[in-house]
């Protein structure tokens, strides 16, 4: 018993030898802001791949795809429920190879395996009676809004007159799925595309002639080309694609050996950014009304990676993604997916949530539209984003801190103190200083024993795991002195939400 404790002092002081905390100061500007995303930027895909989709000598998807999931399963209804109105996008790469049991399609099989095809499965049909389900689904769970697409112009009508004839509200229609550039298996021109989306706008706009309720369309849903992004736009010309839609899967191949390195490789994960500028800027170019959307990430392709994607560290990718996608001014981001694949936000067997669902729910409680500019030079592996809080006041924050050494003591000021003490030495009180001494809200979250590939997160270290009666436990913030500095522990991601920070943009 003596020896086994000594052994256990031995561990924690070789962890404490090799760690150290650093000092940093992170300036808001809070005056102005840089981008606004949508009340619901967080979204999340249900994708078609049935029990036989198999990548990398496995199998993940499992009864997870769209016609057979189990829609009743109350871990599943309450996750859903937990984000109080989640935008859920439906579709993937089979998408393109769907059709709807109504109107004169009589016969409407499953997918089947079949070599020679698309991704190797046959042509699959969705019946109206499951469509009725899935209806029934999200209405019980209260989520945002639903997005459908494929194209054959007269059963994609058919599709549509049935679903406003049921009532079903529906956000977006995208058009296509990952055929614009290279494509993914199959691509498409750019001029066809443009051609073909013009078809679809008037349809959607016969349909729906009320414009207050009309869905919008969207597109491409593929890789970010600037050329073929352009020559599309140009075709479809001005009114008929309302937002711009591609797909980030920026850490390669769910086999990649370096997959967890890239992760915690801060220059890695700002390669990405120059694909967000540019879409960014195509947006402006044409002034798409709906801005651009991100509506397919699953970070590493084909189902994710099964030691990496369902894990703590793939939160170093996500939440990234999140805050860079937001700064370029994106106004939604679909994680691929809810359920299925390695990369899921909820485990396709047991349905229970991997560690991303509890910080992707925070960000949905505490990050509100407006996106606040971030500087800190200090660390590069100490990523932060901020944008004016979703329940005002304040401004909410999040730090992820790439480093399994480095610890960090955050203290904040705004950017007109900054400028000011750069200036002159002049002491009257800055805007940014707090108006109160309240505490602050903060939600820590780590990874269950130091273990970033284990599949167990801790908020505030406390475990986070349904409850026996399949509930999503609480996630409560602890409350911090204003005065103290922010604590971003190593290998840790942060959320902190401070009511009297003043931000004049975020009152």
């Amino acid at each position: 018993m003596d020896l086994k404790c000594i052994f256990g002092l031995v561990i924690i002081v070789s962890r404490i030898s090799i760690s150290f905390t650093l000092n940093v100061n992170v300036v808001i500007q809070g005056s102005t802001p840089i981008a606004e995303t949508d009340d619901n930027f967080v979204c999340a895909t249900l994708d078609w791949w049935p029990t036989e989709k198999c990548n990398y000598n496995q199998c993940p998807w499992g009864k997870a795809g769209l016609l057979n999931l189990d829609l009743k399963k109350k871990v599943l209804i309450n996750a859903i429920k937990a984000f109080n109105s989640l935008r859920i996008k439906v579709g993937g790469s089979l998408q393109d190879q769907v059709v709807y049991g109504v109107g004169e399609v009589k016969n409407c099989p499953n997918f089947m395996k079949k070599e020679g095809s698309l991704f190797g499965f046959s042509q699959g049909c969705l019946p109206m009676e499951r469509w009725d389900k899935l209806n029934n689904f999200f209405n019980q769970t209260g989520e945002k809004g639903l997005w459908a697409g494929d194209w054959k112009s007269q059963n994609a009508r058919d599709f549509m007159k049935y679903t406003i004839s049921r009532g079903y509200k529906v956000d977006s229609y995208e058009f296509g799925n990952q055929l614009s550039g290279a494509g993914m298996g199959a691509r498409v021109e750019a001029e066809q595309y443009g051609k073909d989306v013009i078809v679809l706008k008037n349809m959607v706009k016969d349909l729906h002639p009320d414009p207050k309720t009309q869905p919008k369309v969207l597109g491409p849903s593929g890789f970010y080309d600037e050329k073929w992004f352009n020559v599309f736009l140009e075709v479809s010309g001005q009114g008929v694609v309302d937002g711009v839609t591609h797909h980030i899967y920026n850490l390669g191949p769910g086999d990649g050996l370096n997959l967890i390195t890239k992760i915690q490789d801060p220059s890695y994960l700002n390669q990405v950014a120059q694909t967000y500028r540019g879409v960014f800027n195509i947006v402006n170019k044409f002034k798409l009304q709906s801005g651009a959307w991100v509506s397919e990430s699953g970070g590493a392709l084909q189902g994710g990676a099964k030691d990496v994607s369902p894990t703590f560290a793939n939160g170093f990718w996500y939440f990234d993604q999140l805050g860079m996608a937001s700064t370029y001014n994106h106004k939604v981001f679909c994680r691929q997916t809810l359920i299925g694949g390695n990369y899921a936000l909820l485990n396709s067997t047991i349905f229970i949530p991997n560690p991303d669902y509890y910080g992707a729910v925070l960000w949905h409680r505490l990050m509100g539209s407006i996106v606040l500019a971030v500087t800190q030079v200090s660390n590069p592996n100490l990523r932060v984003y901020a944008h004016c809080a979703k329940k005002k006041p304040g401004v909410s924050i999040i730090f992820i801190n790439l480093s399994k050494d480095s610890s960090f003591d955050v203290t904040l000021s705004g950017y007109e103190h900054h400028r000011r003490n750069l200036r002159s030495t002049d002491v009257a009180k800055p805007n940014f200083e707090f108006t109160s001494h309240l505490n602050r809200e903060e939600y820590h979250l780590t990874a269950l024993g130091g273990d970033i590939q284990g599949q167990i997160v801790l908020l505030n270290d406390v475990p986070m795991v349904p409850t026996d009666t399949f509930d999503i436990p609480a996630m409560d913030p602890k409350l911090v002195n204003t005065s103290t500095p922010i604590s971003v522990t190593a290998h840790s991601i942060v959320y902190v939400t401070i009511r009297d920070f003043h931000a004049p943009v975020c009152v």
